[in-house]
């Protein structure tokens, strides 16, 4: 592993490797239209050479306002290109809080999705002085960077992006504030790095397997979790794609074709009860619950090592009746799961397992750049959250709190010493929990 290296490298490698493999997909009409390594990386460098030509520095900070979609890691890449940190905002965030993260930060710029999220920063822009340049999306505003930027060398994009190191910051994330005022979170270059190779590699069977990986993205980019899969998938080559719209969640599904997804319990509850009430409207609900319990009994028995004949039958009847049409509403190639935030519950964790969706429950928080432990596909066991990533190391403190030490583990609370050190044992990161 290089110390040195930052998050532009894992693109730059990723076009090296498979320049022409696809990277993204943006919904086309019906279907879906890929974006190669080589013509992202292109993309990346057109809006970092904007961003340069809007004056902005490296080192600056700009607040980033937007739905889950193809543009946030676009500019995500783009930003660490050009060399200023990028502050997300979540999309739930009332105007005291982008406030709050704007003035905290010393964000000099905002990009903003939307008409609506532009009005909720407008409202706190005069108490936002250093704030000189406001983007939109939906004014075209991106182009407009990309177009301003065309003088710029490409020589200034390559001195730009091997400025930052390892240690140096990589984007600041602030908590979502249940315990008091947001604190912003350091995560740096080599948070991102270390832990996107070491789990590209602990679960390779996701990340890529024989044929390739693909995921639709639809849980929020501006928390961690999605957003450090988002850098998995380009350290990794899996195609992403995004709907932000969870009333669009299954047709886009059913046209996508996913190998895996990443969401929280919550999604999972959803797609179970909403298949349990097509089948109750259809008059089948007697049978859905059946198969569910037969699921779950067959899961449980493959995992203690031998499945009753009698049962297998009821199975492979079940299999075809109720099962096989669950999969093929997800898209009908997804093998594994990413879940967190939450307990997903034994329950759930059986039934998916018997439509062959393993789900693999992980456990981490913002200053942990998300995962710090995840199950692995062949070491799979419901209802926990899985082994240490590589790299990392957990422990139990006497009254039974969790501390994490690793290559995830972020720099520090920006601009709150005092908040550091509290949260800090001897190098280990008490996590509350």
């Amino acid at each position: 592993a290089d110390p040195e290296a930052n998050a532009t490298d894992l693109l730059v490698e990723r076009v090296a490797a498979t320049p022409d493999a696809p990277l993204f997909s943006l919904p086309d009409g019906e279907g879906w239209k890929d974006v190669t390594a080589a013509e992202f990386h292109r993309q990346v460098i057109a809006l970092a050479k904007g961003i340069v030509a809007a004056g902005i520095q490296p080192g600056d900070k700009i607040g980033l306002m937007c739905k889950t979609r193809y543009e946030w890691t676009l500019i995500d890449f783009a930003t660490w290109f050009a060399g200023p940190v990028l502050v997300p905002i979540y999309e739930t965030s009332s105007p005291a809080q982008v406030q709050w993260n704007m003035s905290d930060s010393g964000a000099v710029a905002v990009i903003l999705e939307d008409a609506e999220m532009f009005s909720r920063f407008d409202e706190v822009h005069p108490d936002l002085p250093l704030i000189q340049n406001v983007w939109q999306l939906h004014l075209g505003d991106l182009e407009k960077l990309v177009n301003a930027g065309a003088d710029v060398p490409d020589e200034e994009i390559e001195r730009r992006r091997n400025l930052a190191r390892g240690e140096d910051i990589g984007t600041l994330i602030y908590t979502s504030g249940s315990t008091g005022r947001p604190k912003g979170c350091v995560l740096t270059h080599s948070n991102f790095v270390e832990l996107s190779r070491n789990a590209a590699e602990a679960i390779k069977e996701v990340v890529s397997p024989p044929g390739g990986a693909s995921t639709l993205l639809f849980i929020t980019t501006a928390h961690v979790f999605a957003r450090f899969i988002a850098v998995l998938a380009v350290t990794g080559g899996v195609k992403v794609g995004h709907q932000a719209d969870t009333k669009q969640l299954l047709p886009a599904l059913a046209s996508f074709k996913p190998t895996f997804l990443l969401a929280v319990p919550r999604v999972f509850e959803k797609v179970y009860n909403s298949a349990e009430q097509k089948a109750e409207a259809g008059g089948r609900g007697k049978i859905f619950r059946a198969a569910a319990e037969v699921a779950v009994a067959h899961s449980k028995a493959v995992e203690a090592g031998s499945v009753p004949f009698g049962l297998k039958l009821k199975f492979a009847l079940y299999d075809r009746l109720v099962f096989s049409k669950l999969r093929a509403a997800m898209g009908g190639r997804v093998k594994y799961a990413v879940s967190g935030s939450a307990p997903l519950g034994s329950h759930l964790g059986h039934f998916y397992h018997s439509l062959g969706i393993k789900i693999l429950e992980g456990y981490g928080l913002t200053e942990t750049t998300a995962p710090a432990t995840v199950n692995r596909p062949d070491m799979f066991k419901i209802g926990t959250v899985g082994p240490v990533l590589p790299g990392v190391a957990v422990r139990l403190v006497e009254d039974g709190e969790i501390e994490v030490k690793g290559v995830n583990v972020f720099k520090e609370y920006w601009n709150n010493p005092e908040a550091t050190a509290a949260a800090f044992d001897d190098g280990w990161f008490r996590t509350g929990d």
